[in-house]
């Protein structure tokens, strides 16, 4: 774990392009860290005027883009080959670095920057709200780096300066590779983090629910209750989640944890990463990325439609003392 970095190797403009949640925290920390900062928007953005009042200099793609020593991609990854293809290509300098949040563009090929650029990657490993929050705290997010193009024999350290720059000096920087870090955060997300997550609310939701059981109960049973979990799970690991509990709770979980999540859903998790591995994943989502995302549209659709929605937007609208008073694990 490296906690070092040299912020004075960013000696040129950054353009971070988009200001949502990691655009706004990496543009902020930068400024703070005294780096000369450029946000580069579309005309039409409604982000230009948060930008602007928090006292960054904005300008167009283009305009950001010409003359920035680095150049940072901080949109969507739906985004980032139109963005890069039309609005950064002619515009980048000389030997500018292009600095990449997530590895899917460069990793499957949508986004294939010419020879004489270094391309590297400074990934912080948590939302931009808690970048931003925890770095005017005086703390930091642990960031990944890595390097996926070495134009000038000092990507690696541009990158650390960069990773520096925003925060993650402070709590520590970890080493990886496009791929490994495009692989492992697709499967992360897909299988535990949102997907697998999700899908075992729902289930569980549903099935106390068809049981007989009121749909509010099942609510703070299977999803409220879960954030009380998830921090202790943060703070301590597995230990310190199990030894918090009721003993109760914590027999339940080892017994029948492995019933419900069993080595089928393991097995499921293979085939998901091996469809990662393959390309199969990317190809399946850059279609539907072509198509106007209409899947997309529809399981949005089908999920605001849930029961468990329904209900929560409903309890949840009680007010935030009367949800937060409901427990029953410890």
């Amino acid at each position: 774990m490296i906690k070092t970095g040299d912020v004075g190797l960013l000696t040129g403009k950054v353009a971070v392009l988009g200001y949502g949640s990691q655009g706004h925290a990496h543009a902020l920390n930068l400024a703070d860290s005294g780096i000369q900062v450029q946000v580069g928007l579309r005309p039409e953005s409604s982000s230009r005027a948060a930008a602007e009042e928090a006292g960054l200099a904005v300008g167009t793609v283009a305009e950001a883009v010409k003359d920035a020593q680095v150049v940072v991609f901080l949109v969507p990854d739906g985004d980032q080959k139109a963005l890069y293809d039309n609005e950064v290509a002619a515009n980048l300098a000389d030997g500018a670095t292009l600095l990449f949040a997530h590895g899917f563009a460069i990793h499957f090929g949508l986004i294939e920057p010419p020879a004489g650029h270094d391309v590297v990657m400074v990934a912080p490993k948590g939302p931009g709200h808690i970048v931003r929050r925890l770095y005017e705290e005086g703390f930091g997010t642990p960031a990944l780096i890595a390097v996926a193009q070495n134009a000038s024999g000092q990507a690696r350290e541009l990158a650390l300066a960069y990773a520096a720059a925003i925060g993650s000096g402070r709590a520590g920087i970890l080493e990886t590779t496009f791929k490994e870090e495009t692989e492992s955060d697709l499967f992360g997300e897909q299988a535990v983090l949102c997907g697998g997550v999700t899908q075992l609310i729902k289930y569980g939701f549903e099935t106390l629910v068809e049981a007989g059981y009121a749909p509010e109960v099942a609510y703070y049973e299977c999803l409220h209750e879960l954030k009380l979990i998830v921090d202790l799970i943060y703070e301590g690991g597995l230990e310190r989640m199990h030894y918090s509990i009721s003993d109760t709770a914590e027999f339940g979980s080892h017994v029948v944890g492995p019933r419900v999540v069993d080595e089928s859903v393991k097995e499921n998790m293979r085939v998901a990463l091996k469809a990662i591995q393959d390309g199969d994943f990317a190809r399946e989502w850059i279609a539907e990325m072509e198509r106007g995302r209409p899947s997309l549209a529809e399981y949005r659709s089908e999920l605001a439609a849930h029961q468990i929605e329904q209900v929560g937007k409903r309890l949840r609208a009680l007010g935030h003392r009367e949800v937060q008073g409901v427990h029953g694990v410890g």
